[in-house]
Order: structure tokens, then C-alpha cells, then sequence
């Protein structure tokens, strides 16, 4: 049975109806497969599957991580479970792809809806591929063969001792990362960097890598090259890391927000 797609923009996004998340065959992944390169963003409401349904759906399309920093699900570390209360706001509410700061960065993320508040609470995702077709010829010629360092103590780092952050460092040491790089499906160029991960830009002075990391944001922030979607109780929402960018708004206090996503293990971006 064919799956039915709603593009939300021309470039970015699509409600997706047709598909049982706990039932998925052959003919229905592939045409998944494809929406999502398409799409890059897809939404799939009214999914009141369990926990391992969740996994399992995420286990077709590759190994799913489990994030060595944040708290894992209890019995299901694949799980990762992301709540904002009215005592401890917690939004991602800044421009990044997930966890950069690997050297095999996520593939993609599934992300459920838990506990919603009855406003606010959207996520804001950006085409970064867009967002580069958007540079200018000179631009592009000046970052196209530029670097960036990925580096988790910029967000992660804070919460740990000195000799915690010493033994992690060991383990998931900076990655470096192009600042434009090539999805290894489309071909397609996009941005690589976000203020949240990247400490710096190798090869040229701290004030230019500022300079970069600061531009290339401001086109990820562009509205014309973003989507949002509105969440519910069981909606699903899976993105393509290697494509876009997201940010989660903060807009919502003093309700409660609760999500909980797996992420796919991906390959080094080039």
C-alpha cells in the first residue's frame, strides 16, 4: 500500500499518513526511505505504539546509539528521554545537528511526542543544503575546503568533574568535521557547523573562525529555509542529520515537555 505524503514546504518537510509504525513491510520502507531523502523531515501523527516498537522502528534503517551523556531510558538505553519542567527548563533551543562531536555523527533521529503543553513547544528544523545553495560563489569558494573542530565539552562538558571530563575526552576525542559536507545518498552540499558543538574552524585566526560560524548560522536561521512542526501525544518525527539542522523552542513555561528519541548510528561525514 502506498504511503501518502503532505509536503509541508517546496524543499523541507511532509506529514506522512498510510504507515502503522509497529507493521512495516518491504514496499512501505522503501517508499520511507525515499520521502525521507526527499523530505529530509517527516511526520507521522496518531502512533501509540510501546517503548520496543519505538527501538524496533528505528533498528530498520541501522544501529541505533546509545548516548553516552545523556540518561537512557530505564531497561531501554537506545532510548533517550528529553523533559523541560516548570523547576528545570531544559530546551535545545539553539541551531545543531545531533552529536556532531562524533566521529561517526548520527544518521538520523526518531523523535515521539510524550508529554506535550497545550502551546509552544514546537521544533524548527532548516534545510542546511538550502541554506548553502543560498551562499554566494565567494562564500562557498571560502569555506568549501575549510574544517571544523567538533567538540562535546562545549555542551556536555559542563556537568562533569575535571577527571571525568579527562576520561571522556579519551574516549570521544574533537572530531574533525568538513564545514560543508556531502550527503552520501543525494550528493546533495550542505553546512556542517553549529555553535553548539563546534569550538573552532582549523587553519585560519580565532576572530575569521568566529566570523564563519556565525555567518553560516544566520543562514541556517533563515525562514525560507525552515519548517516547523507542531507536536501532539504520539506524534513521530524523524530528520536526516546529515541534512538539516534543528531547534527545539522554548516557549512554554510553566507546562511540561517530554520527548524521547533513538538515533541512528551514521558514517564520517566527507
Amino acid at each position: 500500500m502506498s504511503i501518502n505524503l503532505q509536503p509541508i514546504t517546496a524543499t523541507l518537510g511532509a506529514e506522512v499518513s498510510g504507515v502503522d509504525m509497529t507493521s512495516v513491510d518491504g514496499e512501505t520502507f522503501d517508499q520511507l526511505c525515499k520521502a525521507w531523502l526527499d523530505h529530509k523531515v517527516l511526520v507521522m501523527r496518531d502512533q501509540p505504539i510501546t517503548v520496543e516498537e519505538h527501538i524496533a522502528f528505528g533498528r530498520l534503517f541501522g544501529d541505533l546509539e546509545v548516548h553516552p551523556f545523556a540518561q537512557g531510558k530505564t531497561g531501554h538505553p537506545e532510548i533517550v528521554s528529553l523533559s523541560s519542567t516548570p523547576e528545570d527548563q531544559n530546551a535545545a533551543s539553539i541551531w545543531h545537528s545531533d552529536v556532531t562531536w562524533r566521529q561517526e555523527p548520527s544518521m538520523g533521529s526518531i523523535l515521539r511526542g510524550v508529554v506535550i503543553p497545550p502551546v509552544g513547544g514546537d521544533t524548527c528544523f532548516a534545510d542546511a543544503g538550502a541554506a548553502y545553495d543560498d551562499l554566494s560563489d565567494e562564500w562557498k569558494e571560502r569555506i568549501d575546503p575549510l574544517v571544523a573542530i567538533h567538540d562535546f565539552t562545549r555542551t556536555f562538558g559542563r556537568d562533569l568533574s575535571p577527571e571525568k571530563q579527562t576520561e571522556m575526552q579519551r574516549k570521544y576525542p574533537p572530531a574533525r568535521h568538513p564545514v560543508v559536507r556531502t550527503h552520501p545518498e543525494t550528493g546533495k552540499r550542505s553546512i556542517y557547523t553549529n555553535r553548539i558543538f563546534v569550538s573552532h574552524i582549523e587553519g585560519v585566526p580565532e576572530d575569521e573562525s568566529l566570523e564563519i560560524i556565525r555567518y553560516l548560522e544566520r543562514k541556517i536561521m533563515n525562514p525560507s529555509v525552515q519548517c516547523r512542526i507542531r507536536w501532539e501525544v504520539d506524534t513521530f518525527v524523524m530528520w536526516d542529520n546529515r541534512a538539516v539542522q534543528h531547534f527545539a523552542t522554548n516557549d512554554y513555561w510553566p507546562e511540561t515537555r517530554q520527548v524521547e528519541r533513538v538515533t541512528i548510528i551514521g558514517d564520517r561525514p566527507i
